[in-house]
């Protein structure tokens, strides 16, 4: 009797490590690291929650970015998004066309939106245009 208890907490370990390990695997949090580390794009967005912020990395910068409802003609949507990054000197290397592909990506998400990016990232753009 206590070997088939034994066994049974055995076969329940491996099936708790298995499940574990999938759910680390799957996790999106994990690809965001992964792709910022190979200097990949990756959009980690819930674009179901609205109050919940997208992360994004572009060549190896990590950007956040903040979404705000509002109304269009037919519906409520995202209509306002703010971005920036929390470490300023990792944009050394970045130029213009690149914050135009990080727009181009966002705006296929989010089609109502107006991007505006803070600080210093913001006073480049200007400058540019």
């Amino acid at each position: 009797m206590f070997v088939l208890l034994i066994r049974f907490l055995v076969l329940l370990l491996i099936g708790f490590i298995i499940y574990r390990s999938i759910k680390y695997f799957l996790n999106p949090k994990r690809k965001l690291e992964l792709a910022h580390e190979q200097k990949k794009f990756f959009f980690l967005d819930d674009s179901a929650n609205v109050r919940k912020n997208f992360l994004l990395t572009y060549k190896g910068v990590l950007f956040e970015g903040e979404k705000y409802l509002g109304t269009t003609d037919n519906s409520f949507e995202v209509v306002s998004i703010f971005i920036w990054t929390k470490h300023p000197s990792k944009l050394k290397g970045l130029n213009y066309q690149d914050f135009l592909t990080i727009e181009k990506r966002i705006q296929q998400e989010y089609r109502n939106a107006k991007i505006d990016w803070k600080s210093p990232i913001k006073e480049f753009l200007s400058d540019k245009k």
